[in-house]
């Protein structure tokens, strides 16, 4: 019996030291690429009603944009979520197929019309996922990066 509480024992703060380090990790922010970084920081704030919050202005006239939500300017500046981060990208480069943003929403049609207002492409109407009542709705922003939309129930 005692070397089954130990094996239980070591199990158990094998798990604790997992779930620690992991604890400690977090989302930053997404980075999406464009040709025209300004265009797209654009639409991500007419689309979303996001902020600039920083502006790197890198060597070769490259600039790379940290955009945040949040009532007003410096709400957003403030705001210690996850940011998303619009770097440049070369004519001709290939978009990624897979990586995407995934923006949370309240108003599915508010929001696609807004998309659709800022230039975006709906790839995807709006539809429920099985009988969840989750909602998503797959985007693209001008640069041809996908946007995933969810309203939950």
């Amino acid at each position: 019996m005692p070397k089954i509480i130990k094996s239980v024992f070591i199990f158990s703060a094998a798990l604790l030291v997992s779930w620690q380090a992991s604890a400690e990790v977090s989302f930053n922010s997404a980075r999406v690429v464009a040709e025209d970084v300004l265009a797209t920081g654009e639409f991500y704030k007419a689309a979303f009603g996001m902020y600039e919050v920083q502006r790197l202005n890198l060597q070769g006239g490259n600039v790379e944009l940290m955009l945040n939500f949040g009532a007003t300017e410096q709400a957003a500046k403030d705001n210690p979520d996850a940011q998303v981060v619009i770097m440049h990208r070369d004519a001709g480069a290939a978009v990624d197929p897979v990586a995407h943003l995934i923006f949370n929403v309240t108003d599915m049609d508010s929001t696609v019309a807004a998309i659709k207002a800022a230039g975006g492409t709906i790839t995807r109407e709006p539809f429920e996922f099985g009988k969840t009542g989750i909602w998503i709705c797959m985007t693209t922003d001008p640069a041809g990066n996908q946007v995933e939309l969810l309203k939950q129930p």
